[in-house]
């Protein structure tokens, strides 16, 4: 029998988990069925409804006039990338229809399988993000809370981060306490997850949601002082 681990090797593993799983490999830690609801838009945004969770309101599209009718549906501003890249690549900010019509013609290539996603921007609100460890069927301990310091470039990964956090409220870091062990529960996480949030008017915001080690997991072990990839390599063992 051959078993792998998808967890530490950033996104792309994430998109060979059920693909591996069907060609008869064993997923060590969180099931390709649980990363699959955490990575599928439609899924999780499911999941974020039924647990009570806010996002930003989101959609996607796959033609020029579809992307219109969702993106006056969200509201200007809206955050536009393609949903076939990595890494911010070719993601924009558009506040109008003008610019939105622009950037559907020039800077991507839009079809039934390759829709664009559309998410309300967040305009002004602090970033953050968490590393978090755990085992099904619900326990597990969040690594750390970290802000981002903005603006260092066009997606997350540009920013620099700190920890502990130097700018919110003690009830909004309950909050994402809550939400991180809510979400890790519903999606049965083994081993680590990552997750980023929004504070925007007071409001906490769920971003997006990794079932894997992040860019930050090196980092946050060296402050905190807690090995978390050894650990979350124990807990998928068993």
């Amino acid at each position: 029998d051959v078993s792998v681990v998808v967890q530490f090797g950033g996104q792309t593993p994430l998109k060979l988990a059920l693909p591996l799983q069907a060609a008869g490999i064993q997923i060590i830690g969180t099931s390709p069925d649980s990363i699959d609801l955490a990575e599928d838009r439609e899924r999780f945004s499911a999941l974020l409804n039924e647990l009570g969770i806010p996002q930003p309101e989101n959609g996607m599209a796959v033609s020029k006039d579809e992307a219109l009718e969702v993106a006056k549906g969200i509201g200007y501003p809206v955050v536009v990338r393609p949903s076939y890249v990595l890494g911010g690549r070719a993601m924009a900010i558009v506040y109008d229809p003008a610019a939105l019509e622009r950037y559907m013609v020039n800077a991507v290539d839009a079809s039934p399988e390759r829709a664009i996603l559309f998410d309300r921007f967040l305009e002004d609100a602090f970033e953050l993000r968490v590393d978090a460890l755990w085992v099904a069927p619900g326990n597990g301990i969040i690594g750390g809370v970290m802000e981002h310091i903005e603006e260092a470039g066009i997606h997350s990964g540009d920013s620099s981060c700190v920890v502990p956090t130097y700018l919110v409220a003690d009830v909004h870091l309950q909050t994402i306490r809550d939400y991180t062990r809510r979400i890790a529960r519903a999606l049965k996480v083994v081993g680590l997850m990552n997750a980023q949030f929004a504070i925007k008017d007071d409001k906490v915001y769920v971003i997006e949601v990794n079932p894997r080690a992040s860019r930050t997991v090196p980092y946050l072990s060296k402050a905190s002082g807690v090995p978390l990839a050894k650990v979350a390599a124990r807990l998928m063992a068993g």
